[in-house]
């Protein structure tokens, strides 16, 4: 009995081990590229100055501008029109509602099933 648990449990340790193995993913393993924090640096201070060497409508422009690149971003996320979703939904709700209830008891499913008939034959 007791080798018998040693045995399962070398089993599941091995295989346990196996699929850990197999989710570590082999892809790329290239270092990042390393960053040139002085170019950075120098870029930033460059739309620094730019930017204090702007007038009041240059940097009103500027601001419209992202604004509105921003507006078009956010308005393209959203391409759908409610107003047709909403009557889709409230057509979708009445055909729902006219859909016949689910009957509780088997006497009243027989009752509904011979009206059904007698609708049916006329």
């Amino acid at each position: 009995m007791k080798k018998l648990v040693i045995a399962l449990c070398a089993g599941a340790f091995a295989l346990g081990s196996v699929t850990a193995l197999a989710q570590i993913p082999q892809g790329d393993k290239t270092p990042p590229q390393p960053v040139n924090e002085k170019q950075l640096k120098e870029e930033r201070m460059k739309a620094k100055a730019e930017k204090a060497k702007m007038t009041a409508e240059e940097k009103k422009a500027a601001r419209a501008k992202k604004q509105k690149q921003t507006s078009e971003a956010a308005s393209q996320g959203d391409t759908g029109n409610k107003m047709e979703q909403q009557k889709e939904e409230k057509a979708a709700a009445a055909a729902s509602k006219m859909q016949p209830k689910a009957l509780p008891t088997k006497e009243a499913k027989q009752k509904a099933l011979k009206e059904q008939e007698k609708q049916g034959g006329q």
